[in-house]
């Protein structure tokens, strides 16, 4: 292992350990039926000389998620010969530390399940084998994909995608004589007549960190701008929007400490009219308020729709046992076995071909299927983790009234610049 390796792999240990859309908060809700395995397939004996031991690391804590990958690590052991996979729990506060030990001890698994923003950073140390020639994702969105290449060369596979759309309650709106919003204005006109007797028209996460900037980069991108370019047109746009939010009185600003999941505690508690927030909140809250008429949509747009894409992928350590892990992925991400996976962990596959049918007969479910043409990833870029910093501060600085959106813009652009100018 090289030192400038280890060095490089030490400074992860301090990116941001925040768990955004990844669903494994979800409490062990399930969609779907659990239950199903991925059928009576058979295993082709794996191509070449793929043999040998395959060991997974995955963060998910809910046990039902455990549940499902174990079982279909068991039927892929049971149903060939040549390699046999087991899974390790590694807390998710701790990932980032054991990946950085065990390279520079040389004790790294052979495939791991990571968070996708975090996968450009890690690509760019060669802890990722590449895998371009290795693994089709041509069928897969775009977004995912993205999130898994770096200079154009494939270092991962998605494993599951989630993403973000406007939550609404039906009643509140209904009341208040108001349609569901489509555009910037007609968000601020509904907010402002569903904002009274204590209820919020309109929250989203606001937090200061990977977090908050998932919930706030869909207005950005609607403008037409990129996460690169918040000093622009498009960026203090959306600025002076969430500005305007504030300033209606419809947005909270205790929303810069609402997680997703207080957001959506928020909501199904009666404080909230609408929201924006993701996928993996369904099962809990079918669950948890079944007689509570609410739906969801697009996140109403500027100039064009946009999402932000959360969710998870798989990546193969460079050195170990590659062949191995890349016939594991190949089972784990075929048709029965990954809607298996999906269904059991409230994802949407990554593969555009088998979200198709997923969640047909469930309109909730299909607004999110629908919106991944729109989702994009965060980053990819090895500082991703310092551009978001950075876009966080500036959108908390406005919605406290610290900086104007024209100021906090100028100084989120300083700090990117110098990123993307020293590479």
């Amino acid at each position: 292992m090289k030192k400038g390796l280890i060095t490089a792999l030490a400074t992860t240990m301090c990116l941001s350990l925040s768990l955004v859309g990844c669903g494994s908060s979800a409490g062990g809700a399930t969609t779907g039926d659990a239950n199903t395995g991925s059928g009576d397939k058979e295993v082709a004996s794996a191509a070449g000389e793929a043999a040998g031991d395959v060991t997974i690391w995955y963060y998910w804590e809910t046990e039902g998620h455990q549940a499902a990958l174990n079982h279909i690590i068991e039927e892929f052991n049971s149903q060939q010969d040549d390699i046999t996979v087991q899974a390790k729990y590694v807390p998710f506060a701790d990932f980032k530390k054991q990946l950085s030990v065990g390279a520079s001890a040389g004790e790294l698994p052979d495939l791991v399940i990571l968070d996708n923003p975090d996968h450009a950073a890690y690509a760019a140390m060669g802890i990722f084998a590449d895998i371009t020639d290795k693994f089709d994702v041509s069928n897969y969105y775009e977004g995912p994909v993205n999130s898994c290449t770096l200079d154009g060369r494939l270092y991962g596979v998605p494993f599951g995608s989630n993403d973000l759309v406007l939550f609404y309650n039906e009643d509140m709106l209904e009341a208040a004589g108001c349609e569901v919003p489509t555009t910037w204005d007609e968000l601020l006109t509904v907010a402002k007549a569903t904002t009274k007797d204590n209820v919020y028209g309109f929250a989203h996460c606001a937090l200061q960190n990977e977090e908050g900037t998932f919930n706030f980069l869909p207005w950005v991108w609607s403008t037409g701008a990129t996460s690169y370019e918040i000093d622009s047109e498009g960026g203090i746009k959306a600025l002076e929007f969430e500005k305007s939010l504030i300033e209606s009185g419809a947005f909270p600003k205790e929303a810069i400490n609402w997680t997703q999941g207080d957001t959506m505690n928020q909501f199904i508690s009666g404080n909230l009219a609408m929201m924006i927030n993701g996928t993996w909140q369904i099962p809990t809250m079918r669950e948890e308020v079944p007689d509570m008429h609410w739906n969801v949509a697009p996140i109403p747009q500027d100039k064009q729709q946009a999402s932000g894409l959360g969710g998870e992928n798989y990546a193969v350590i460079a050195g170990g046992n590659e062949d191995g892990a890349v016939e594991f992925l190949k089972y784990a991400t075929s048709g029965e076995t990954c809607l298996y996976m999906m269904n059991a962990m409230g994802y949407i596959s990554a593969d555009s071909t088998i979200a198709a049918t997923q969640f047909q007969g469930d309109d909730v479910y299909q607004v999110f299927v629908d919106e991944m043409q729109y989702a994009n990833a965060r980053g990819p870029l090895p500082e991703w983790p310092d551009i978001s910093d950075a876009i966080s501060l500036a959108f908390n600085k406005v919605i406290i009234g610290d900086a104007s959106p024209e100021d906090a813009a100028k100084e989120a652009q300083a700090t990117i610049d110098s990123i993307i100018g020293s590479k």
